[in-house]
């Protein structure tokens, strides 16, 4: 049996627990010379640790305040999860200010390890690899042993450093600066930011991927992965599938331009 089939028929779903909005942030007063945004890192570690390279060498060439975004979706699918989340447990780069935001797949694997019943699905959609770089064969442990949900997550619970848990709570929704907007997925088209829903902010394509944001803004966003950064109709997306053998991509934005400054590649897969 599919490890889908065997949560459907063996745990059932059941409706999750509401939670608290999580915050957003007006950075409209900072004065970054330099934003570099990532997105979708999906447990590619070296891929991460080369692009922080390349920010950090780039960022020497010029003076001002610079910022580090992440656009969230930094588990799942790749192999070393649990090393990109300590890595953002750790200060940024020297230089830097840093601010981690959060993608669909951080926030259900939170909430899997507060109501895995309720929250199962995850484990259809990256999370066997995301375990696996905690030790945890999850596959083993509900095919093989016949574990329940709830012993899973245990066990889970037992492999994860508390500061990688803290992290996922803590990652804001949304950050504004001037006119730009990042997020991980987008905005509902023509919606005040205010009216929107975390769930929106995380998950949406269409209809934002095809007509924007239909806002007096840009933004910028991850989740839907294409071969190559998007830019157009009032957003520029940046997720080019660094876990399913594209790249990372590292835009730039300085002085009013929007550039690419690299694409790097995960080694380990």
């Amino acid at each position: 049996m599919s490890m889908t089939g065997l949560i459907d028929q063996l745990f059932g779903r059941r409706a999750a627990k509401p939670t608290e909005p999580r915050a957003r942030i007006d950075l409209t007063a900072e004065g970054y010379t330099a934003i570099y945004a990532l997105s979708d890192i999906h447990g590619c570690y070296d891929a991460l640790m080369e692009a922080e390279r390349c920010v950090v060498a780039d960022a020497g060439t010029s003076p001002g305040r610079k910022l580090l975004m992440f656009l969230g979706d930094y588990v799942d699918r790749g192999p070393r999860s649990n090393e990109v989340l300590q890595h953002l447990c750790e200060p940024p780069p020297a230089g830097f200010d840093r601010y981690i935001l959060c993608g669909n797949h951080d926030d259900v694997f939170l909430k899997f390890l507060e109501d895995p019943r309720a929250n199962s699905h995850w484990l259809e959609f990256g999370a066997l690899q995301t375990l696996a770089s905690y030790g945890v064969d999850a596959e083993y442990l509900l095919l093989e042993e016949g574990r329940s949900i709830e012993e899973l997550c245990e066990t889970v619970l037992k492999a994860i450093p508390p500061a990688h848990i803290e992290l996922l709570r803590s990652l804001p929704i949304a950050i504004t600066f001037g006119p730009l907007l990042f997020v991980h997925a987008g905005i509902r088209p023509a919606i005040p930011l205010d009216q929107q829903t975390d769930e929106d902010l995380i998950w949406i394509r269409d209809p934002f991927l095809s007509e924007g944001p239909q806002l007096p803004m840009l933004v910028v966003h991850g989740h839907t992965p294409v071969s190559q950064p998007v830019f157009g109709n009032r957003r520029i997306g940046i997720d080019t599938a660094a876990a399913m053998g594209g790249s990372l991509t590292v835009l730039k934005i300085a002085g009013g331009e929007y550039t690419i400054l690299t694409q790097t590649y995960e080694r380990h897969r």
